[in-house]
């Protein structure tokens, strides 16, 4: 044991919100613990969202642990500030052992059992470590883009605010999920002329036979399904969210539409050499998959419909209301007058402070329900982790609860 060395039962990383929810049931279960967090409370909500960023859940899935949502619209979707003030209400509610900008720089395995943990400058040792940082720690953004005039201001999704920040002309979006078919549309409605690169992310419609996609797939238990009982099994983790949106009330992206308004699309972008974006020929397979995903969602609601003999308004099969003409031309920026390249292709986790055999040969993390080979090392709050919501405010508590479960020993009922 170290000099000045502290001993704690549980220390949980990260003061998001499946960190926070970890915090909660162990405050319940009454286990001495202490959360570390680098800068501040779910501050990604504040810190790493565009303005105009809102849910693309109904608030009725907001389910953190004995915070259900409780507000006027079950059926809408929170937009930036009302996320902000559900989870500050959350930690209010309960008053967790938080240290905030406390940043933990090590974990190693302890000798005497446990492990010793690193965080703003003190050294801890711990029999059980949640790590619940999340996945989504170093922003995506290729190396070529270094070699990218200086004078085209580049910018990662986490750091878009709003189209005022960039400078005038128009824009290169690159990536076609969550975020970069929303940020095009904010785009978009300011009057931006813009460019995006499509890459392979699925679409979903918002609403489909008189309700809310997501309603229906709830009633059919899929938000229940678990990550081993999925067809891709743990490949699910590595698919990309379908792009929709909850701005004004929910409705779908369609791509198609976009470019029949004058927004331009490309194929996944290969290189930008000497100014000029060149793209794979993928354009057409790339809307065309969208689609079709979009679509055996639908016929897998009809299946449902029809099994169950519920009365649902009928809709008309979707008709493409576009098509690339297949020239799949290279686009020279300056020429185009883009003088902005907006990266939406994604983050990677950054587990290098972690020294504990819980890593594959691709050094990923291994667990199975959040529990790892290692005693008392645990992940919480990544993407199927257990089921699809195990990244989201509607599955992190079940999960969270589970882990209380392991770390106490005994049955930890989910709020």
């Amino acid at each position: 044991m170290t000099q000045n060395e502290k001993t704690i039962p549980v220390i949980i990383v990260g003061g998001g919100q499946a960190g926070l929810s970890m915090s909660w049931y162990l405050c319940r279960e009454k286990v001495e613990h202490i959360v570390f967090e680098a800068k501040t409370a779910c501050h990604s909500w504040d810190d790493e969202r565009w303005d105009n960023f809102c849910l693309v859940t109904p608030n009725w899935q907001c389910e953190l642990p004995g915070h259900p949502y409780k507000g006027k619209d079950p059926h809408g979707f929170m937009v930036k500030q009302e996320i902000i003030d559900y989870v500050k209400g959350f930690v209010a509610s309960f008053n967790p052992p938080l240290r905030e900008h406390t940043a933990v720089t090590s974990i190693t395995r302890h000798e005497g059992g446990g492990y010793r943990v690193v965080a703003g400058g003190e050294t801890w040792h711990a029999k059980h470590v949640v790590i619940a940082s999340g996945a989504y720690q170093d922003a995506v953004i290729p190396g070529y883009a270094s070699a990218i005039d200086p004078a085209i201001h580049q910018v990662h999704s986490q750091d878009y605010r709003n189209a005022a920040q960039l400078p005038e002309g128009a824009v290169l979006v690159v990536g076609s999920g969550q975020s970069g078919a929303q940020i095009v549309e904010d785009l978009f409605l300011e009057k931006r002329k813009v460019h995006l690169c499509v890459g392979s992310a699925p679409r979903v419609s918002r609403f489909y036979r008189g309700r809310d996609v997501v309603d229906w797939l709830a009633d059919m238990h899929f938000y229940d399904l678990t990550v081993d009982n999925h067809p891709l099994r743990d490949g699910a983790r590595d698919k990309t969210n379908h792009y929709v949106t909850g701005r004004n009330g929910g409705h779908d992206l369609d791509l198609r539409l976009f470019a029949k308004k004058d927004v331009g699309l490309h194929g996944t972008l290969e290189t930008i050499r000497d100014e000029v974006a060149h793209f794979a020929p993928d354009l057409k397979e790339n809307l065309d998959d969208a689609d079709k995903t979009n679509a055996d969602i639908k016929k897998s609601i009809d299946a449902y419909i029809a099994r169950e003999g519920i009365t649902a308004p009928t809709e008309a099969p979707y008709v493409p209301v576009w098509e690339p003409d297949g020239s799949n031309t290279p686009l020279d920026l300056k020429a185009a007058g883009i003088t902005s390249i907006l990266w939406c292709i994604g983050f990677r986790p950054n587990y290098r402070w972690i020294d504990v055999p819980v890593f594959n040969g691709a050094n990923k993390p291994v667990w199975h329900r959040g529990v790892t080979d290692a005693p008392g090392f645990y992940f919480l709050g990544l993407p199927w982790l257990h089921t699809w919501g195990s990244g989201r405010f509607s599955g992190v508590s079940r999960d969270a609860a589970w882990l209380a479960s392991q770390i106490t020993g005994k049955d930890v009922p989910v709020a």
